[in-house]
């Protein structure tokens, strides 16, 4: 289903990374679920949790999906009222447990009737009441505190936690769909990274879909309320969710899926950990480029990071939300087959703005059965019909600045102000200890796309080459990670402020 409502072509970006079946997988014995009645099980005509549906993805005679998520509970009281223990004790080693709270975690803290709030935000804050509800002295906590408490119970039992963002509720303004209750998915995103977890972005895939269908025909999931969803839509969020699973890095062996699982297509790209819009009630810089502007999964591995993971630490954050969705190894094209593009656009609102940077992959072929991810040089109309090689589709490829175009065209369709970045420089020497700059190529490309198109222009491959001269070989080599083209954290530290001081200047940030 998911295949059928998106429309995205997701089959490049598994050929950029080592596939999944080439990475470790493992095979649990149970699949536990903990969350709320999104995705708990029914059996009504107009409610089902995604979960309810879950087990119809696996062979029951090798996995079992158990679930224990349970209707209007939040992260707090589904372990105040034991579920999360009872869940936890039967939990053995190897199995899988997937965390998904928030919808409830906004109410009230205390009161008569629920009393199942949680303290907004991932910190360590707490207030002591009497319980309303339980006649029982309580200490609440953040809802950051009660998700920190269920991963360890779980690696405890040397299981592997697995957090997830919240589903979709049919709230519309504008023609979008609301992208997350409150910042809960935000934080849950967070809290996997400090807790070194993986992570599945529920809300944005199906969001896509959702809008991608229609108001109209989005409503016909919805036949309860605004946040319930029927069979339909726990197909669609389990279809969403299954994708996810199997671009996990370690994933789940193949041979656990039913037929039905089987024929959902990997989202390849779960395991990076792409970070999406935290705080809807903020405008947000988005970035878009390859690995030079976030490398890998944005974790620094192999030493070398990309520039786009800085930048926020000379923003005010408080203002804006700094969205990195940078993918290593892709063209200005495979950025735009593959997907990405569609989907950072998807997430972006009008008075946001997107940085484009690309150069660095589109001097490679523009058909053969590795990557098949290169631009016809320049900036003109000129296009080449391919049977690609890689994907085994057809395919019309265009030049490096007929890509640049289609994005600043779509950006500003939507209200969102398009930056143009000219591709940092190598670590290359002249004879004279200079950086080689490039001439009559990607740099000077990008900036003639940017005036044409009357839009911003970073110029980043000549203002980054100025600092590495002045600083001379010795202390640049101490900026790269790899022999010349990735930096290591100082390098992308000094890329980040030169990025975020135009910014500021031109943002008013």
């Amino acid at each position: 289903m998911l295949s059928r409502l998106t429309g995205y072509v997701i089959g490049f970006t598994s050929l950029l990374f080592a596939s999944v079946s080439q990475a470790e997988t493992l095979s649990p014995h149970t699949l536990f679920i903990a969350g709320d009645s999104t995705a708990a099980t029914y059996s009504t005509p107009d409610h089902q949790g995604w979960a309810g549906v879950l087990q119809e993805y696996f062979d029951s005679s090798k996995v079992t999906v158990d679930n224990r998520a349970r209707g209007g509970r939040s992260a707090r009281t589904f372990i105040s009222e034991g579920h999360w223990q009872k869940l936890i004790d039967d939990v053995k080693p190897g199995d899988w447990v997937f965390i998904q709270f928030g919808h409830n975690d906004a109410g009230a803290i205390n009161d008569d009737s629920r009393a199942r709030g949680t303290i907004p935000g991932i910190g360590e804050d707490s207030v002591d009441i009497n319980n309303l509800l339980t006649k029982q002295a309580e200490t609440v906590y953040s809802f950051g505190h009660y998700i920190r408490q269920m991963v360890a119970d779980v690696r405890a039992k040397q299981a592997y936690p697995v957090l997830m963002s919240l589903t979709v509720r049919n709230i519309w303004r504008n023609e979008r769909i609301e992208r997350g209750s409150g910042q809960y998915g935000g934080w849950m995103y967070q809290l996997a990274w400090e807790l070194n977890t993986p992570f599945i972005d529920v809300t944005n895939p199906v969001a896509d879909a959702l809008e991608n269908m229609g108001k109209v025909k989005a409503a016909e999931l919805y036949t309860k309320d605004h946040t319930h969803f029927n069979p339909i839509g726990a197909y669609l969020h389990a279809d969403t969710i299954v994708a996810a699973i199997k671009g996990l890095r370690p994933t789940l062996d193949t041979m656990l899926y039913s037929k039905k699982g089987t024929a959902i297509t990997s989202a390849e790209w779960t395991f990076l950990r792409l970070p999406f819009v935290a705080n809807a009630n903020l405008p947000s810089v988005f970035f878009v480029g390859d690995s030079t502007v976030r490398n890998g999964a944005g974790d620094g591995s192999n030493g070398q990071w990309g520039w786009g993971d800085f930048v926020k630490d000379h923003l005010n954050t408080k203002q804006v939300n700094i969205v990195n969705r940078a993918v290593g190894g892709l063209s200005s094209r495979t950025f735009v087959t593959g997907g990405h593009w569609q989907r950072a656009l998807n997430m972006m609102q009008p008075g946001d703005t997107v940085v484009i940077q690309f150069g660095h992959n589109d001097n490679a072929p523009l058909n053969d059965d590795s990557r098949a991810r290169g631009t016809i040089k320049g900036i003109g109309n000129e296009s080449e019909q391919i049977d690609n090689m890689l994907t085994k589709q057809p395919e019309t490829v265009h030049s490096y600045g007929w890509y640049l175009r289609k994005m600043i065209g779509e950006a500003m369709a939507r209200g969102v102000r398009p930056i143009i970045c000219s591709p940092v420089p190598r670590k290359t020497w002249d004879d004279n200890n200079e950086i080689v700059l490039g001439k009559d190529s990607y740099p000077h490309w990008a900036w003639q796309v940017a005036r044409q198109s009357g839009v911003m222009f970073i110029d980043l491959h000549r203002l980054v080459a100025e600092k590495y001269n002045a600083l001379g070989p010795a202390k640049v080599d101490e900026l790269f990670g790899d022999a010349h083209t990735h930096t290591s954290e100082a390098g992308a530290k000094l890329t980040a402020e030169i990025v975020a001081a135009e910014l500021q200047a031109s943002l008013n940030l």
